[in-house]
């Protein structure tokens, strides 16, 4: 896994070995699951395993708009930076609700069969905009609020950002309920 305290220099070819592994771990858990499968509840959470797969994808299109925010306030003061962490932080009561419901409504629209497309597109745009990162690009940094998900630290990185998705789409693999599919003839495979 990639994140672990993520430093400048990242090594891009393996950030974006990760994303195409995503893809083809996701391309294969939605070609083995039955309906009731996806439907059932996932491990840990109060989401399905078709709305938690989508907060998978989710969480790589959440970096598209978080690249621009950290090459923005990157160039503010710190206390600026500070203090919109500390604002997204109190917020994290309304955000949890928009998290939870989002994911809920998300996967209604950009279900089993447009998750996968949906995946590849958003990686192949953070693929091309990676190998043009400069590595003074890639240090540029900002203040998160930790208290939105296990892994914002509490300065990020943009190479800590551009590495996030994958350890968040790992973590939540963990919680998907598929491998007991009793309506199907073999093991759907388990994404990792």
């Amino acid at each position: 896994m990639l994140w672990a305290g993520m430093t400048v220099p990242l090594d891009r070819e393996a950030v974006v070995a990760e994303y195409r592994r995503n893809c083809a771990e996701l391309e294969s858990t939605l070609a083995g699951i039955s309906s009731e499968a996806l439907h059932r509840r996932s491990a840990g959470t109060r989401w399905t395993n078709e709305e938690l797969l989508y907060h998978m994808v989710f969480g790589y299109v959440v970096v598209l708009a978080l690249l621009p925010l950290v090459r923005t306030f990157g160039r503010l003061p710190v206390p600026v930076n500070r203090a919109f962490a500390r604002l997204l932080n109190a917020g994290t009561g309304p955000f949890d609700v928009v998290n939870y419901w989002g994911s809920r409504g998300g996967a209604r629209i950009v279900n089993r069969r447009r998750m996968a497309g949906t995946l590849r597109r958003v990686t192949s745009a953070l693929e091309r905009r990676l190998l043009r990162e400069t590595e003074s690009g890639l240090a540029r940094r900002m203040y998160f609020p930790t208290r939105w998900d296990p892994f914002f630290t509490e300065i990020m990185t943009l190479a800590d950002v551009y590495a996030y998705p994958v350890a968040h789409f790992d973590f939540h693999a963990a919680q998907l309920s598929v491998e007991a599919d009793p309506g199907r003839s073999t093991e759907p495979p388990k994404v990792k």
